[in-house]
């Protein structure tokens, strides 16, 4: 099949923070080195016109963004200074704060508000309009953004040096024919990629089995936010008041905890997060969520409310020992696809944003060398050395591996890490780092048999006012994919599903999705069930692709434009 190819000097994959921070500094960089040796400023050589694109799979730039989300504005402010009178979309400062312990009835404030978890200073964001203004300030810079384009597959040379990336096919009904409205994907050829897909990437999981970026490196671990807006009939719960929660619903075993967030105009963003290195496998973070909803003191905020928004994102929770190598031949990896999140304070966004600067610095020296090669790109991990980020980072490296001995233990390590500033002790070492679906266990290694795989959840009812099934939610995630296209959820083999997965661990995929994707249905008279893929459901929140017991299920991009559409999310 013959491509279109076209050549630019700078291609970001992803339009999220990290990304469009990139390159909305690194056109400033350009320019201001164009104009001081135009002015005789610098005796350096111009470098012309720089051609920047960002290629964003969604129908929009921010409808697939997804957060919290209180935003420390460190990154945003060396960025942008005047971020607020330039009308950055800030939903408030955060005025108070509140962490509270939940037992089965009660709610029980802390009197100390644990450190980590201060966030005086910040601003609660909707991360989704955040992003959408950095990338309206990134075309009044002169930098190409194009909505529906997913990046499909890495370019390569004979060398294995990246060489840009090729664009997903459009046109290609579910049998994978061509339609009459077909469109090959573009080559796009690039001196440097920058690679911003957030957790779980589709490139960089290609990109590092094939160039070797986690040798040494320890399996990045994720969690999974499920998030829904509401709207409140009155002020009861402030804007910009912030609440964390522990404990209810999440048994002792299982890393989770809520938020709760005011918003501009009596919206209330609620969450709740959830470690994909749980053990129960019929625990279904869905279904968790609803549950923390109705506890007594959450029910009592949220009545006579309405949900008008939701949606799922995992979260690279990883952290310092989990970061791969993040430089190669022509491409660079910034923001969540490259662990820079701090777990311990629940924040992504000033490190995304600031990797993204960073690797701006890093290409426009490369620029000004002529030299692409990961020799010169290595620059990069000698800024983000020197910069605030690793310092953050090294302090909390060791909080998630406290939680795989239990909550208890977890918080005992987590206070220990503020005090020593990220040493572990002893029984917080990081021996035996796995990834997280290693840990989930079987139904009869857990304790489970016969009916049992019904008994979790049995007592919980949707009733469309509190509790909403799958499906609802998926409604209120505006999501929407081209039912004729072949489905981007590929598994490798069905007949593990229908058979040991059925046996062994009672087909979870059936309940770590968080969007009613995969349904085990009967498959003709004989009782035999078979997997069937509702993938027009899907949030991209690559759950399936990190929890698969079997690592069977493998997601790539669908045609561009398909999705959810996140508003004020």
């Amino acid at each position: 099949m013959e491509r279109e190819q076209i050549e630019m000097d700078v291609v970001f994959v992803g339009a999220g923070p990290a990304n469009l921070s990139g390159a909305l500094h690194l056109s400033r960089l350009v320019r201001q080195h164009n104009e001081a040796v135009a002015e005789g400023r610098s005796q350096g050589r111009p470098l012309g016109e720089i051609e920047i694109g960002v290629i964003e799979k969604g129908a929009s730039v921010g409808a697939h963004i997804l957060s919290g989300a209180v935003m420390d504005p460190r990154a945003l402010s060396e960025l942008m200074p005047d971020f607020i009178e330039q009308g950055a979309p800030l939903e408030s400062p955060v005025n108070e704060d509140e962490f509270l312990y939940l037992t089965k009835t009660r709610a029980i404030k802390s009197p100390i508000t644990p450190p980590p978890l201060k966030n005086h200073g910040y601003f609660v964001v909707s991360l989704n309009r955040l992003t959408a203004w950095l990338g309206e300030k990134c075309e009044e810079s002169g930098v190409n953004i194009f909505p529906e384009f997913p990046g499909a597959e890495m370019l390569y040379d004979e060398r294995d040096c990246v060489i840009g990336v090729r664009t997903g096919d459009k046109g290609i009904d579910r049998e994978g024919k061509r339609r009459a409205n077909f469109e090959p994907g573009v080559d796009l050829l690039a001196k440097v990629t920058v690679l911003g897909e957030g957790p779980r990437g589709s490139l960089v999981k290609q990109l590092s089995q094939r160039l070797n970026l986690n040798e040494g490196r320890e399996p990045q671990v994720y969690s999974l936010g499920l998030k829904e807006l509401w709207e409140l009939p009155d002020d009861r719960y402030p804007a910009g008041r912030v609440s964390h929660t522990l404990g209810y619903p999440s048994d002792a075993k299982t890393y989770g905890g809520g938020w709760i967030y005011g918003m501009q105009n009596r919206i209330l963003n609620i969450g709740y997060v959830i470690g994909l290195d749980y053990r129960d496998p019929l625990l279904d973070p869905h279904a968790e969520f609803q549950r923390f909803k109705q506890h007594p003191f959450v029910a009592r905020l949220l009545e006579g409310g309405k949900m008008i928004r939701y949606g799922a994102k995992a979260i690279a929770a990883g952290g310092f020992y989990a970061m791969p190598q993040l430089y190669s031949d022509g491409v660079l990896l910034v923001g969540d696809c490259a662990g820079f999140l701090n777990s311990q304070r629940l924040k992504g966004i000033h490190t995304a944003i600031k990797s993204g600067m960073l690797a701006a610095e890093t290409i426009f020296e490369a620029l000004l060398a002529g030299d692409f090669s990961a020799r010169q790109l290595r620059r990069y991990e000698q800024l983000v050395e020197e910069s605030w980020i690793m310092p953050e980072l090294r302090r909390v490296r060791n909080f998630h591996a406290g939680f795989k001995r239990g909550r208890w233990l977890g918080l005992a390590n987590a206070g220990l890490q503020f005090v020593t500033r990220g040493r572990h002790w002893g029984l917080f070492d990081r021996s035996g780092a796995e990834p997280g679906h290693l840990a989930l266990k079987k139904l009869a290694d857990y304790g489970y048999h016969g009916d049992d795989i019904k008994q979790r959840y049995g007592d919980l009812r949707f009733d469309g006012k509190l509790t909403f099934n799958k499906v609802t939610d998926v409604y209120h995630a505006a999501v929407a994919h081209d039912e004729d296209q072949p489905a981007h959820l590929h598994v490798l083999d069905t007949n593990i599903c229908a058979t040991r997965c059925a046996e062994e661990f009672g087909n979870p995929c059936q309940r770590f999705c968080p969007a009613a994707v995969y349904e085990m249905v009967d498959d003709g008279a004989d009782g035999k069930r078979r997997l069937q893929i509702n993938f027009s459901n899907c949030v991209h929140c690559k759950t399936c692709d990190i929890m698969d017991p079997y690592q069977i299920i493998n997601w790539v991009t669908p045609e561009g434009g398909g999705g959810p559409g996140y508003k004020n999310m």
